[in-house]
């Protein structure tokens, strides 16, 4: 850990310097760093040319196919062959969702991933402290509240509803952990997210029972979607996104050290309960803004970390920079595959995910050595 590893740096003593003088092969450690940075830069040039190649056939297949060097020249600003239809196809419509994909999958991804290291669990994913239950019952809410007359489509209000019923359905959680007194463990918060998500969940089936025309717009948000109208869900979400990845990211040396344990963590000269609030403070409001415009998008958050750790490593300052990398790339080729395989119609991209995250959570469960 880079903690740990800090004290050989400090200037050597005289017997530090006699050690040395008697056993030349222990300076060898610079010829691992640097074999080790080469293969980090590796993977983050990987991670690049993924979002490369997810953006360019997310903006390139559709309904309308086009040709993926016009479309890299249109970002680019330099002449095409596209006619101004086409141009609209591009950047008005596909580009935002693209943008949108890029966004929430990222933030999912590194959302599990801090949460893994946080709670030092491996099945642990972002809606587990009930964001999805809250944001679920946000949704609902908003659904059934809405005029008469506009009761065909999820009405503007869904998006800031969501966005607060998982801050609120979080903060319940940590409300509920900590009633005990004491000092609050990642059992007592993990117990407590699991009553948050069982009470809120009744009250928003209780609501949808009362309100039953109101089922079907309420579950297309459930089992969520990217679908944009323009740039609008991107810059409703865009400002919490950014300030959750800066401060997650910012915490990826602290989870090196959290994951020896509190204990340990302490002795490292770590506030273990103010780093574990930190990380799932912003970790909560991430995902609560990617709920907010995408609706409940389930397994990226187990996916792409653990994929990462078995080809990667395990260390959290390559872990989260390639979630958010890998995790954008994921979700945008994941939303290729949603609006295409039953073209003209759309499968809900929860579906997909599901599809390919359910194996790999059992997968995960199998190969698990411990489970908190």
């Amino acid at each position: 850990m880079a903690r740990v590893a800090d004290p050989p740096s400090s200037p050597p003593g005289p017997a530090a310097a006699g050690a040395h003088d008697r056993s030349p092969s222990r300076p060898v450690a610079p010829g691992p760093s640097l074999s080790t940075a080469r293969l980090r830069l590796r993977w983050v040039a990987a991670g690049v040319a993924a979002v490369v190649v997810a953006m360019a056939l997310g903006l390139a297949i559709g309904p309308v196919r086009l040709g993926v060097v016009d479309v890299g020249r249109e970002l680019l600003g330099l002449p095409t062959g596209l006619r101004d239809q086409e141009r609209a196809i591009v950047v008005d419509i596909r580009l935002p969702r693209v943008v949108l994909g890029l966004l929430v999958g990222a933030m999912l991804s590194l959302a599990g991933a801090s949460y893994q290291g946080v709670f030092r669990n491996p099945l642990a994913d972002p809606y587990l402290l009930g964001a999805a239950a809250g944001a679920g019952l946000g949704v609902t809410i908003a659904v059934v509240t809405r005029a008469a007359e506009d009761a065909t489509t999820i009405p503007l209000s869904a998006p800031v509803a969501a966005f607060v019923g998982a801050l609120v359905a979080v903060l319940l959680t940590y409300v509920i952990g900590a009633a005990g007194g004491g000092r609050m463990s990642t059992a007592a918060l993990i117990l407590a997210g699991v009553a948050v998500t069982s009470f809120l969940t009744a009250g928003q089936t209780y609501l949808q029972q009362r309100h039953q025309d109101t089922i079907r717009q309420v579950y297309s948000f459930i089992l969520g979607g990217i679908s944009t109208v323009g740039w609008r869900e991107v810059a409703i979400a865009l400002p919490y996104l950014v300030v959750a990845t800066v401060v997650l990211l910012s915490q990826r040396r602290t989870l090196d050290v959290l994951a020896l344990g509190d204990d340990e963590a302490t002795t490292l000269g770590l506030h273990a309960r103010r780093s574990r609030l930190v990380v799932v403070v912003a970790a909560s409001l991430g995902t609560a803004a990617a709920v907010s415009v995408s609706g409940l998008i389930g397994f990226v958050g187990i996916i792409v970390p653990h994929t990462i750790r078995l080809l990667a490593g395990a260390s959290h300052r390559v872990l989260l920079p390639l979630s958010v990398l890998f995790g954008g790339a994921f979700l945008v080729l994941a939303d290729l595959l949603a609006r295409t395989l039953a073209s003209p119609a759309e499968i809900p991209i929860g579906v997909v995910t599901a599809f390919f995250g359910a194996p790999f959570f059992v997968l995960v469960l199998r190969n698990s050595k411990r489970l908190t």
